[in-house]
Formats: structure tokens, C-alpha cells, sequence
């Protein structure tokens, strides 16, 4: 409002979707840290994959806002005041949003958390877009080119759609419970490879993803002489081998025989 810089209108309407963005975060991430009940006895690690949708939605609406009115201002320009207050203010919460991203991503990293990891992302994006937007209004300071400032909101808004789309993409894949990531399968695979022999085998193994909780079923396969003792206490062991190579992993094995042809 004080530069009339539609640029840094944008800027000001991602940073706002920030600020509410955080408010869902924070509410689907004491929502997910219940443990399991009667009616939700996998948990409520889902939570957090609603909280990364939510903040995709709202990039697509500033988005929608921001290319509006980059093409308004586009069609009828206006000479742009009180340029260095603006920048300050940008610079500075471009400041701010780096540390809190560089931070979001690390503690995402750490737990496991798809709401912290979105939205440490969605801040270092802001960054970036800030970065720009700084630089369209120093250049319409320079030249007096008006219409640089809502061409360079508008690349703002068409690179907000796309952060949004990766966002709401990444969640309905979570919520549609697709199978770990590769590296996750490696450990999975290198400690059944461990505890593999002649006469053990495994089969049938299924993962999927709940938040930062891991779910994975394997079907045990020994001898069909073997006791339920001995069998079961093999299970154990792939179960708890399982569970420390991936923490917050619920492992369910199902004992079955292996038939030799």
C-alpha cells in the first residue's frame, strides 16, 4: 500500500497464506502427535498430509489474486512511491522466512514430518520470490518502466501455482497410502537379506505411509516342521530388526509355509 507495487502486493499476500498456512500446521501437527484410540487405531499421522493439501489450496488462491492483479495494473500503470520503505520491509521478512525454512526443513527432516517439510519449502520458495520481486522494483526504480513491476508479479504468481500444485500432488499421493520411498525399501530389503537362509524366505511385503509413522506387512516363510515357537520367534526378530532400522515403523508379519518344489 505505501509503494503501490503490485510485486510487493504479492510478496505481502504468499506471506499472509504463510502466517494462516502455519496456524493449520500447528493444529494438524498436535492433531497427528495423538496416539492411536478405539476409532483411529493406526493413529492420526493422515493429519498432517490435510495440513500440506490445505496450505496447496490457499497458494492456488493468492496465486489467482496475485495474476489478477498484475494484469489490472498491467493494462492501467501507476508510477510506484515510496520505493525504499517497501524494500526494507521485504528484505527483512525475506530475512525471517529463510531462518524459519533453513529451520522447518531440518526439524521436518529430523521427525519425519511432511507439515514441516512443506512448509519449511514453501518459505525458502517465498525467499526466492521476494529475492525477485526485490529486484523488479529496484529495476522500475531505475528504468521507470512501469508495467516490469506487474510482469514480475505475475511470474511470482505463475511460480506460487506451481509450488502449490507439487504440494497438493505430494498429499493426495500420501493420503492414497503410496509405498515408501526407495531408500526406506533398501533398509527394509537389507535386513530381510540378513535374515534370510536356506530355509527361511519372505514374501508379499507392502508398505505405506501415515504422516511420519511407517506401516509394513511381510509374510514369514519356514518350514512347515518348524514349531509355532520356533517360527513365531523368528518373526519377532525380522519385526524388531525392521523397527530399528526404521524408527516409528509398525511392523505386522504373518508366519507362513515355505513349500519346496
Amino acid at each position: 500500500m505505501v509503494t503501490g507495487s503490485v510485486g510487493l502486493l504479492s510478496d505481502a499476500a504468499e506471506s499472509v497464506v504463510n502466517l494462516v498456512a502455519a496456524v493449520v500446521a500447528l493444529i494438524a501437527l498436535r492433531v497427528a502427535a495423538k496416539p492411536a484410540d478405539a476409532n483411529h487405531q493406526f493413529g492420526h499421522g493422515k493429519a498432517e498430509y490435510f495440513s500440506a493439501a490445505t496450505e496447496g489450496v490457499m497458494i492456488f488462491i493468492a496465486a489467482a489474486l496475485i495474476l489478477l492483479s498484475a494484469v489490472q495494473r498491467f493494462l492501467n500503470p501507476v508510477p510506484l512511491q515510496s520505493i525504499g520503505i517497501g524494500l526494507a520491509i521485504s528484505a527483512a521478512a525475506s530475512a525471517v522466512n529463510g531462518a524459519v525454512g533453513v529451520l522447518l526443513l531440518r526439524a521436518g527432516r529430523i521427525h519425519r514430518s511432511v507439515t514441516l517439510s512443506a512448509h519449511g519449502q514453501h518459505l525458502l520458495t517465498d525467499v526466492w520470490t521476494s529475492a525477485s520481486v526485490i529486484v523488479g522494483v529496484i529495476l522500475v526504480g531505475l528504468t521507470g518502466w512501469q508495467r516490469l513491476d506487474p510482469t514480475v508479479a505475475a511470474l511470482v504468481g505463475m511460480n506460487i501455482l506451481l509450488t502449490g500444485f507439487r504440494l497438493v500432488s505430494q498429499s493426495m499421493t500420501s493420503l492414497l497410502d503410496a509405498a515408501l520411498p526407495a531408500a526406506d525399501l533398501e533398509r527394509v530389503r537389507a535386513v530381510l537379506d540378513r535374515s534370510r537362509t536356506a530355509e527361511v524366505e519372505f514374501a508379499d511385503l507392502r508398505t505405506r505411509e501415515s504422516g511420519r509413522h511407517r506401516f509394513i506387512s511381510i509374510t514369514v516363510l519356514v518350514p512347515g516342521a518348524w514349531t509355532v515357537d520356533r517360527g513365531h520367534d523368528l518373526a519377532d526378530r525380522v519385526e524388531d530388526a525392521i523397527a530399528n532400522a526404521l524408527p516409528d515403523t509398525t511392523v505386522q508379519t504373518h508366519l507362513g509355509p515355505r513349500r519346496t518344489s
